[in-house]
């Protein structure tokens, strides 16, 4: 879906993460979001989750604009910033009216994978520099769009399910998306060796706690009970 050279650094990056994605698309969870066997109160579980990062995602997102010193890049950012903040209010109260879930009376506490994405992300935003902070933030942009795209292309029988499919797989979103990777590229093209070397391991931690957000709906996870 992006378009890429054969020097890209988003090509050098993808190549790092193809593994993980294709365990993230064939997990379970999504698996069952395209044949729509996916168990209703695991979707409700993603979506109260969803909610809850992406108001730490939005933080994130406006951290990574003040560290940027294009103010192209500093718009890209806090636009993302305010789109996320809309979405919570607005899109996930829709998906989970659609499966009876009062969106007043929801979880307002993230899981532990959640946690430790929601901390990672914010750890790196906020200490900077601008490369690590878009770093940091870059797996969810990249990973939504390509998944939105696969996705989208099989559909889900259940429409509950195919309006979520549908948010990630428009072609505005797939429009920041490509913003950001345009930013990636000349960063890239920008940074050594060592700072290189950084942005792929910040990105694919990220896309490996993509993979465990999703498997932590998918087995309702839940913090221990302690004493």
């Amino acid at each position: 879906m992006s378009t890429v050279t054969d020097t890209s650094f988003r090509e050098e990056l993808w190549s790092t993460v193809a593994p993980t994605y294709a365990a993230i698309v064939g997990h379970p969870f999504l698996a069952g979001i395209i044949d729509g066997s996916l168990p209703p109160e695991a979707f409700v579980r993603f979506v109260e989750q969803d909610r809850l990062y992406l108001r730490v995602y939005s933080r994130a997102l406006s951290f990574t604009a003040g560290h940027a010193s294009d103010p192209d890049d500093t718009a890209v950012f806090t636009g993302s910033a305010s789109t996320a903040i809309a979405v919570e209010a607005g899109m996930h109260a829709e998906l989970l009216e659609g499966f009876g879930a009062d969106p007043s009376h929801q979880r307002e506490e993230l899981s532990p994978s959640g946690e430790l994405y929601a901390q990672t992300i914010l750890a790196h935003s906020s200490r900077g520099p601008f490369a690590e902070a878009l770093a940091s933030v870059l797996a969810c942009f990249w990973v939504y769009a390509e998944m939105g795209h696969d996705l989208r292309a099989k559909g889900s029988p259940d429409p509950r399910y195919q309006r979520w499919v549908d948010t990630y797989g428009d072609e505005a979103f797939a429009a920041t998306v490509e913003k950001v990777l345009a930013i990636v590229d000349r960063v890239g093209l920008e940074s050594g060796p060592v700072e290189k070397a950084r942005f792929q391991e910040i990105f694919a931690q990220g896309v490996r706690l993509e993979w465990m957000f999703w498997d932590c709906a998918w087995r309702l996870e839940e913090w221990p009970a302690i004493g």
